[in-house]
């Protein structure tokens, strides 16, 4: 039996071999030693006040804590403000010596879960780092001091009297050590105890003696593993109240550093800027094949396997939505974990944080998640490819890049894609091909193995199992209802699957409520694993089970994965950045590298000038362009409408009670409408001019779709005034009204414009007649062309018609029945059969030359006319009322147009501009409309050279604080 606190109890307690993945748990002999010393000498009745056994013990272990040691207390009579201090600073000390002293009688006994899997050095890297709060000390330990009660601390904290009840089982320990040595040292001898016996050997006493022993060493083991099995759990609870407690403190120590105490500014964390350099990447669309070989942990299982709830309970909190048997994941969600003073969540792309210890934050984060993914799920699709990026912080979170993926399925249900299970193979792969991604296989332990999906495919992927961690989840159901659980071992071993993993793991992640609490759920589990058998009978390791293990194991492999893989991606990102330099230079050495959102600035700049170049054109302009139209839009109707039926008449009254009649119909019914879309034709041709006009000035021809795209949304979403119609029409009405022209100037212009309108359609009809009887003689004799047979007709129809004008000049616009009844013989008679619609129609046409013909000539009589007009002279040569008529319709014109023009220049110019702005800020917002309309090499060019000189940056920087965090 060994001493506590001699040597011989020491080395056994350092050699002590842990079963945490399969590592050797140390304690160094110069620093246990003493230690072991200090504890007999307490508790063996010494009273030697030169040392203390606590003070001997702390000595060795100066290297846990940063806080200074505490003063002597002064004598009575000396208080003070500084003697109250140091009485705070004191209490702090022996709470944080204390602290070591549990982690180092946690070392020295047996290692719990995973942490035991360190050595002394390593495990402390574990502990909170206050290496960057050096510049917080020694003030911040006195503000520290002001606002944490430290008495009350202390008397949380145990006392020794409740450290010395453990300490009984150290002797228990020491005489088990020395029973297993003695055990391991016969058995190298080469007696070994347990060594079965030859069953044809005779019986001698000595054979019994030693039969006898065997199996008294058996169970003497068998005892010593529950012992050490309780040993274990009850340090493991100690530790977690320890880690409760750093954890607070840590909290508070992170708190003031957010405040920014000394006003020091906070840099960004390492995982952060990791978890950027990933989101550039998954947008990063390269030609050149520089594929994103950057390690994160990927996420994979099958549907309703747990994985969701795993990946809540390493982030502890329930962050993501859930259904009842229904797919939930419906797109890959990277969440990046990190340490941080309060518990929050954040989207990648929204400056809103989301409180994790607050309910109704949780649930407006579930449902944000939720709007998120069916929105990134396009019409007729299941799932999508498209990454959700969400960072979650909080105090004692282990530090990582997780993606989760959508559940693996076996069978598309109603309502699915028919491609969804080939989809969400195909997203699954292309993440899990990643050579150094970490794949977190998440297994449901509630169901039969031979149901996974995912095993075979993750087996694919990384047949020998290099980057492979396995997770077995609801255990205390397979427990529960597996009749064998001897398959739980097989499965947590790795006999089971013929996949292959780095380290297998079993979880529990509650009763299935979705109520729960990530606290509660934590309880459930450590009770479940501290009473269940798998645990007692050695199915399952202490360092495979809980979840709080799976993520230490998870982060220490993500960074290990990080700091081997992360500077051979730099220098890939290097070298592409060289093709892409090289190739911009040999092709456009003359041009700036601007991106697709850079030249999208400068077109829109140059698209608001030309769009302001609108309100710089003159009235004048704008009344020239807007009287022309018009008229050519109303010409048509004055001319057929209103003059024609109205001259037929034979006196003056009536001609202009028919002007009159029709004048008004077409104001109130016709007119303002024509004029209104006259206004809003001109301003959408003058705005095109505009916008080609500006080609010539050095335009870049990249920018053509836009500015087309641009201009036809803008005219597209603009609404003319209507109410400007009732003021339009009341404008119009009174300058038809008005038939008195007041000088020579103004008769003479209704003249000149009479006389151009009567031209221009006396034009039209003759053209239309000689498509009508074709070529004439000349055409014929020196062109070589003919007539068709109906052109023929038709001639000879024009020349019957032509006859009758010439005896009836002042024939009616319309041929009586008789009269068409006689040309028609007298055409039959000269062997030229002819419809009489045909001669109707050419009737119409001649008729309306003969009559063009003499207003014509009309109107040069009357251009002496205005002295008789001004003195109300009756001469039946001179009666020009259709000049009159020309008048009105020509002062309705101007007027008009120069109403529309105040319109457009006060109201409507400024109103498409608004317009433009509009369209040009909602394109600006959406980048797959700017990816169309901006287009090419140079632009694709462009964007990688961005992309990847981003990339290379933050990789820089990236791995020069890895190297300092080292």
């Amino acid at each position: 039996m060994l001493r506590v606190g001699s040597k011989a109890a020491c080395i056994a307690c350092r050699n002590l071999v842990s079963t945490n993945m399969g590592v050797r748990f140390r304690v160094p002999l110069q620093k246990l030693h003493p230690l072991s010393r200090a504890i007999h000498h307490r508790y063996s009745g010494n009273t030697n006040p030169q040392r203390p056994p606590h003070r001997t013990a702390a000595r060795y272990f100066t290297s846990m804590s940063r806080l200074p040691m505490r003063p002597p207390k002064p004598p009575p009579g000396s208080g003070g403000r500084g003697y109250q201090q140091q009485r705070s600073f004191w209490v702090a000390r022996l709470a944080a010596r204390l602290l070591r002293l549990r982690y180092i009688l946690l070392g020295t006994a047996v290692g719990g879960g995973y942490t035991a899997k360190k050595t002394y050095e390593e495990w402390k890297d574990l502990l909170p780092d206050f290496s960057e709060y050096n510049w917080v000390i020694p003030d911040f330990v006195w503000e520290l001091s002001e606002q944490i009660d430290l008495d009350k601390l202390a008397k949380a904290l145990p006392e020794m009297e409740e450290i010395a009840k453990l300490l009984p089982d150290l002797d228990k320990i020491g005489e088990n050590f020395t029973f297993i040595k003695s055990l391991l040292s016969s058995e190298t001898a080469g007696d070994p105890p347990l060594k079965a016996t030859d069953s044809s050997a005779a019986a001698t006493p000595e054979s019994s003696d030693k039969q006898f022993k065997k199996s008294s060493d058996k169970e003497k083991i068998d005892q010593l593993q529950e012992e050490l099995l309780r040993t274990q759990l009850k340090y493991q609870r100690m530790l977690e109240r320890l880690e409760k407690e750093n954890k607070e403190l840590r909290k508070v120590v992170l708190q003031k550093d957010d405040k920014g105490i000394h006003q020091r500014k906070v840099k960004k964390s390492l995982i952060d800027m990791y978890s950027e350099v990933l989101d550039i990447l998954s947008d990063y669309d390269s030609n050149y094949n520089t594929q994103d070989h950057l390690p994160r942990v990927v996420v994979v299982g099958d549907q309703s396997a747990g994985k969701t709830s795993v990946l809540e309970m390493i982030a502890q909190a329930r962050i993501f939505p859930r259904g009842s048997g229904e797919m939930m994941t419906r797109s890959p969600v990277k969440v990046t974990l990190s340490e941080g003073p309060h518990h929050v969540a954040m989207f990648k792309d929204s400056g809103r944080e989301f409180d994790l210890t607050k309910e109704e934050d949780l649930a407006a984060l579930r449902h944000e998640i939720e709007l998120r993914m069916r929105k990134s799920v396009k019409e007729g699709q299941t799932v999508s490819s498209e990454t959700i990026s969400l960072s979650v912080k909080g105090p004692g979170i282990q530090r990582m890049v997780l993606v989760d993926l959508p559940g693996v399925i076996s069978t598309v249900t109603t309502g699915m894609a028919a491609d969804t299970k080939e989809t969400i193979f195909s997203i699954s792969k292309a993440y899990m091909q990643n050579p150094n991604a970490i794949i977190l296989c998440i297994q449901d332990g509630s169901v039969d193995a031979e149901r996974s999906i995912v095993t075979d495919l993750v087996s694919q992927m990384d047949p020998h199992g290099k980057r492979t961690i396995f997770v077995l989840t609801k255990v205390d159901l397979a427990e529960k209802n597996l009749a064998s659980p001897s398959r739980i071992q097989q499965i947590v071993e790795g006999k089971l699957f013929p996949m292959k993993a780095l380290g297998y793991f079993a979880v529990v992640t509650g009763r299935g409520s979705s109520g729960e609490s990530i606290d509660s759920i934590k309880d459930y589990e450590e009770d479940f694993f501290q009473n269940s058998r798998l645990l007692r009978d050695g199915m399952l390791k202490a360092h495979q089970v809980t979840t709080k293990n799976l993520s230490l194991a998870v982060s220490d492999c993500f960074w290990k994965m990080v700091r081997e893989s992360v500077e051979q991606q730099a220098d890939v990102f290097k070298a592409s950045r060289f093709n892409l330099e090289t190739e911009w230079k040999n092709n456009y050495p003359r041009l700036r590298e601007l991106d697709r959102n850079e030249l999208y600035e400068k077109a829109k700049n140059e698209i608001l000038d030309e769009v302001i170049s609108l309100s710089q054109v003159t009235p004048q302009l704008w009344e020239s362009i807007l009287q022309k139209k018009l008229w050519e839009r109303v010409s048509t109707h004055v001319i057929e409408n209103i003059y024609l039926p109205a001259a037929q008449t034979m006196d003056s009254g009536t001609f202009n009670t028919t002007v009159d009649i029709k004048l008004k119909q077409w104001t109130d019914k016709q007119l303002p409408h024509k004029a209104l879309e006259v206004a809003w034709e001109t301003l959408q041709e003058e705005f095109a001019r505009f916008m080609a006009e500006y080609k010539g000035k050095d335009q870049d021809d990249i920018f053509d779709k836009l500015k087309e795209a641009v201009k036809d949304e803008s005219i597209k979403r603009h609404k003319w005034n209507e109410r400007a119609m009732d003021s339009l029409r009341v404008i119009q009405h009174n300058a038809l009204e008005d038939r008195s022209i007041t000088d020579k100037p103004q008769w003479d212009a209704a003249i000149q414009f009479m006389e151009e309108t009567l031209q221009s359609r006396l034009k039209d009809t003759e053209s239309v007649i000689r498509d009508m009887v074709g070529p004439d003689w000349k055409q014929r004799w020196f062109g070589w062309k003919n007539r068709t047979p109906e052109q023929h007709i038709r001639n000879e129809t024009k020349n019957e018609l032509e006859r009758l004008l010439k005896l009836h000049d002042d024939h009616t616009a319309y041929l009586a029945n008789d009269e068409v009844t006689t040309v028609r013989k007298n055409l039959e008679g000269r062997g030229v059969e002819v419809d009489p619609v045909l001669i109707k129609d050419t009737w119409h046409q001649l008729y309306r030359r003969h009559f063009l013909q003499n207003a014509l000539s009309h109107c040069n009589l009357c251009k002496r006319g205005f002295y008789y007009y001004q003195r109300h002279f009756v001469d039946s040569e001179l009666e020009c009322n259709d000049v009159v008529l020309f008048w009105r319709i020509q002062r309705m014109l101007v007027i008009t147009a120069n109403t529309l023009r105040q319109q457009l220049t006060n109201t409507e110019v400024r109103r498409l501009e608004k317009n433009v702005k509009e369209v040009l800020e909602d394109f600006g917002e959406d980048q797959e409309k700017k990816s169309q309309l901006i287009t090419g090499r140079r632009v694709q060019l462009a964007e990688d050279l961005k992309k990847v000189r981003e990339i290379q940056e933050k990789l820089e920087a990236f791995i020069e604080a890895l190297h300092k965090e080292k």
